[in-house]
Parts: structure tokens; C-alpha cells; sequence
């Protein structure tokens, strides 16, 4: 009786042990992913400052938000990663249809996690500024804001790609007229979009295809992401792609990069 009570305490202690250093790991690997400044895009993207296609028509040689309508030719977009929850396994869905993206990433994610920045730049996707931490420019609406979180991330990224990068997207979408002129006198095109996979609702699967394949184009920029907030989920958007790349194939579409699409640099 006295081994058996002995083996039982053993193998509780197991127990607890393991859970607790199961919440350690968790908490830890929670502490090492930098999170969005301004917010997850669940309650910030309900906020609509200045309609980026007003914002396009203002300055034109800045914006772009989509190619030729008249070419059956397509950009597929990711924003907020690197996230080493999510974007090795949306690499492996690009790689298994040979398709190329354009990544936009935060600074933060992109000095924490170096080796899956090398890893888009190997399988022969493109890199683009998307601040170093995410933070509402509109809402901050602050030039010396802006300028310090493009800038550092643009010098993180050349330390890391080898180039500084010429494409930048604004957390959320959000500008507004003194932003955009300020990209401008960095040498930036301001990246947008024309098809919004509104992957962030976080919606099954089949919606988020839907939401793009019933949206899609000849030209089209198409938004999702890769990263998230630590309570975000980007698994169906990884699913989604396995709905959209082969229907939109089908349908004699070409996956191109947003400067192949639009026929423009990517670095400086």
C-alpha cells in the first residue's frame, strides 16, 4: 500500500509538473511575439478615416491599389507577420502551387523571428514596410510617429533582405493627406488593395474564399494576413488558400508580386 501511495504522488507530481511547465512554455512563446501597438484588427478596422481610394486619386504617383484591369494577372498580400505560428505554414501553401507573394511585415516580428524573414526572401516572395509596431498612425497622428517606425523597420529589413524596401502599407489602411506626403518624401509607394479577404473576422474557410473569389478582378490587390494578435487565428486563411490559388487558377488568373502586377521597383 505504502508503494503504491508512493508511485501515485510520483505520478501526480508528474502531472502538475508538466502543466505547469506546459502554461510556462505558452506564456513564454506569448512574451516573444510582439503584439500589434494599435490593436488587433478585429476592433480597429471598423474605423474608416479616409477612403484609400480617395487618398489614390490625391496622389496617384504615391498610391496604387491595383494593376491592369485589363490582364488577367493578380497580387496575393500578407500583412502583420512574420508570426511562427502561421506564416511558415502559408509559405508551405505558396510553395506547394508554386505561387509568390508579397509579404508586408511588422519590424518587431521581423527582428524577433530573422529566419523566416531569409525564408520568404528564399522561395522568391517580396518584403514591404509595414512599421516596426503596427501602431493606428491616424489615431497617433503624429509625422515624427510615422517617420520613426517606417525608418527603423526599413533599417532593420536592409540588415536582413540585403535592400531597403520601397512598398509600404499602413497598418489597418489608415492615412490620411500629411502621411501619404511624408511616404512620399521617403521614396515609398503606399500599397493597397481592391479585393479584402476580410480574413481577420476570422470566418470558416469557405467565406474568406469566397469573400475573394466572388470579389476578384483582372489587376486585383488582394489583402490577407499572415500574423496576428496573440488571441488571433490565422489557420482559416491558411485553409482559404487551398480554395483560392486552384479556383482562380481555373479561372486563368496569374499569381504575380505586387511590383511584378504593377510593374514598378521594390527596393531603393
Amino acid at each position: 500500500m505504502k508503494k503504491y501511495m508512493v508511485k501515485l504522488i510520483t505520478c501526480l507530481l508528474g502531472v502538475v509538473s508538466f502543466l505547469l511547465l506546459g502554461n510556462l512554455t505558452t506564456s513564454a512563446q506569448q512574451e516573444e511575439l510582439p503584439e500589434p501597438e494599435g490593436g488587433p484588427e478585429m476592433t480597429e478596422r471598423v474605423r474608416y478615416p479616409v477612403s484609400n481610394i480617395i487618398l489614390q486619386q490625391r496622389y496617384p504617383e504615391t498610391i496604387v491599389l491595383s494593376g491592369d484591369q485589363t490582364d488577367n494577372k493578380i497580387a496575393l498580400t500578407f500583412d502583420d507577420g512574420p508570426d511562427p505560428r502561421f506564416t511558415p505554414l502559408i509559405l508551405d501553401v505558396l510553395r506547394e502551387y508554386d505561387v509568390q507573394a508579397t509579404f508586408f511585415l511588422m519590424g518587431a516580428r521581423a527582428e524577433a523571428y530573422p529566419e523566416l524573414v531569409e525564408r520568404i526572401i528564399n522561395e522568391g516572395h517580396i518584403i514591404g514596410n509595414h512599421t516596426y509596431w503596427h501602431p493606428n498612425l491616424v489615431e497617433q497622428a503624429d509625422i515624427a510617429t510615422l517617420e520613426r517606425e517606417v525608418t527603423n523597420t526599413e533599417n532593420l529589413l536592409l540588415e536582413l533582405i540585403g535592400y531597403r524596401t520601397k512598398l509600404f502599407r499602413a497598418p489597418y489602411g489608415f492615412l490620411y493627406n500629411e502621411l501619404v506626403e511624408k511616404l512620399a518624401e521617403l521614396d515609398y509607394t503606399v500599397v493597397g488593395w481592391t479585393v479584402d479577404s476580410l480574413d481577420w473576422q476570422e470566418e470558416p474557410p469557405v467565406v474568406i474564399a469566397n469573400q475573394v473569389i466572388n470579389n476578384i478582378h483582372p489587376g486585383a490587390i488582394i489583402l490577407m494576413h499572415d500574423g496576428a494578435e496573440w488571441e488571433g487565428d490565422r489557420t482559416n486563411t491558411i485553409e482559404s488558400l487551398h480554395q483560392i490559388i486552384p479556383e482562380l487558377i481555373g479561372q486563368g488568373y496569374e499569381f504575380e508580386t505586387v511590383p511584378d502586377l504593377l510593374n514598378i521597383p521594390y527596393q531603393k
